[in-house]
This record gives C-alpha cells, structure tokens and sequence, in this order.
C-alpha cells in the first residue's frame, strides 16, 4: 500500500498492459465496439476470440459520434471476462463534473487503462440534433488524470476518500498534414501525462518512421500503429470518403479488387503492415471492425506469438 498527497492509503496496483510496456514487450491492443442497444453477448464473443492474443481491448466512446453503449460499462463486461480492458473516454458528451465521476468509478471497479480523447465531432452521428459539450479536449482531459492520480479534483481539492491510480494515455495521428502541430500536440500531451500513444490508421509507413525517429523517439513512450483490416476494395474506398485524414493508395485498392478472395487479401496485407510497424514502434493496434475474429490470424501471419499467460491483476 502506497499513501497518496493526502495521505488516504491505495494499494499499488499496475495494469497487465502497464507493466508490458514496463517490460519492454512488443503491445498488441485491439479496438473492440460496444453494442448499440441493451445486449453485450455479441461484442464478448468477438472478444474473447482475442483472449490471450493482445495485452488489452480498447472499448469505443461514442466513436464517430454514434450511440452506443456506455464504454465504461463494457470495459467492466469484458473485464469480467477475463480480459483487460482500455477505457476511451471523450470529451464531446460530459463536462468535467461527469468525467471526474466516470473516472473515479473507473478507478473503484478496477479499469485502470484510460485513453484520453477529445471526441469526434457531433454533425459526424447519428444524433445531429444533440448538444455537444467540449468543456474539456484530450490535453486538459490528460491534466485531470494527473490531479486525480495526485489526489485533487479539477478545483485542486483534496479526494477525501482517496486518489485514482488511473494509466493514461492518448491517440496521435503521425499522418497529420502539420508537422509542427503533429509535433506540438504530441509533446503537450507528454507534458500532461499520456504514458502511451495508439494511432490512427497507418498506410503512410515512412511517415510514421520520420515521427517516430525525429518526434517521438526522444520521449520513449510507447506508440502502437494503427493497422485496419481492410475487408475489400468497396470497404477501402469508403473508408477514404468518410474518414478524415486517410488516404488509402491506390495499390492497395488494386490487390484487393484483383483478389480472387478480398477478405483474405486484406488479413494478407494487414500482416505485411503489423511486420512494417513492428520495424518502426513499440506496438500495434489492430482494427478489424465486426470481425475481431480474425485478429488472431493476422497476428499469426505476421509472426507475432500468443502472450504468455498471466492473470489479470487483483484490484
């Protein structure tokens, strides 16, 4: 047990995918999409077909800015499933007061990974009518992380009842067209806190080499690349329309579309871009929206080995 600032006693408590990255190890995260209703059975059984294949799942919140079930909810369903989860929380919907709340809740139940987000704008969902809040973004959201691990809520007073010991960390996106912004907001979010950074979707790897090699490698903070499996050349295509910031070459369009079997050739490709990035970076984080299920045979494909069997860490 380790006092706090406060001097309330918590017990020192690291997460599966801290200490991973404590250890050095290569990071294998995976996305994982909470359901749009009341029932969870659908997203624990895509789930559990990575148990033992990734150090942790990241739960969405509000991704795209689309209804869901709650990520903090869902990081508990698959918690109990054996399975560790990385809790995304945005900014978009709750004010600090709300955040601090889920946060802390967090923290009582056990869900220890936070990744930091600032949310996706409201006009991208399905609720355009909604209200959007914005009364934090990620920076902000990382220094309130800080003052609960220390102790202290947002007005810098004292947590009667104990602080959090929350493992924060951040999306970047090496791609970014700025590269002093790219450089900019990736050291204001070390200097807030972020212990590890996940991409968005790589296709540019030698651009993801010059961010690793002139920005982030100075800091040594683990940043997993962004790999989507891409399930043919219609599903690439459409992911170039919506998704702002990608661009998918045309040479992968082309394999898939001359693919006898697209879905196969995206899980070939998706190997070839873990073994890239696995040159370059600390880990991976792999996306394979609605088919999770295959995650474990692009990993497979790409040589990267079952972790070795450890147990969840008793909270």
């Amino acid at each position: 047990m380790n006092p706090c600032s406060n001097g309330f006693p918590v017990p020192d408590v690291r997460s599966r995918l801290q200490s991973a990255i404590q250890a050095g190890e290569f990071l294998v995260t995976a996305e994982v999409t909470p359901p749009k209703g009341g029932a969870a059975a659908a997203m624990i059984q895509q789930a559990l077909h990575l148990k033992g294949r990734v150090h942790a799942l990241n739960i969405t919140d509000g991704s795209r800015a689309v209804l869901r079930m709650s990520s903090l909810v869902s990081a508990v369903l698959l918690q109990q499933q054996g399975l560790e989860p990385v809790c995304q929380v945005a900014c978009r919907d709750r004010n600090r007061i709300a955040l601090q709340a889920d946060l802390m809740g967090a923290n009582a139940l056990g869900i220890r990974n936070i990744l930091a987000l600032t949310g996706d704008p409201i006009k991208a969902g399905d609720h355009p009518q909604a209200k959007a809040v914005f009364d934090l973004e990620s920076v902000r959201l990382l220094q309130l992380i800080a003052k609960l691990n220390n102790g202290f809520d947002a007005n810098e007073k004292q947590l009667p009842d104990g602080a959090t010991q929350l493992f924060p960390g951040a999306a970047v996106d090496p791609q970014l067209a700025s590269w002093s912004g790219l450089q900019r907001r990736f050291e204001r979010k070390i200097a807030a806190g972020a212990e590890f950074f996940q991409s968005q979707l790589i296709v540019d790897f030698d651009r993801l080499e010059k961010f690793m090699t002139e920005i982030a490698a100075q800091y040594q903070k683990p940043v997993l690349a962004g790999i989507f499996l891409l399930k043919s050349a219609k599903n690439a295509r459409f992911i170039n329309r919506y998704v702002p910031g990608v661009n998918i070459p045309d040479r992968i369009i082309q394999r898939l579309e001359a693919a006898t079997d697209p879905l196969q050739e995206g899980i070939a490709i998706a190997a070839e871009q873990v073994v890239q990035a696995r040159a370059l970076c600390q880990g991976v984080h792999m996306m394979a929206v609605k088919r999770e299920d295959l995650i474990p045979q692009i990993l497979d494909q790409a040589g990267v080995a079952p972790l070795a069997s450890a147990p969840l860490p008793v909270t």
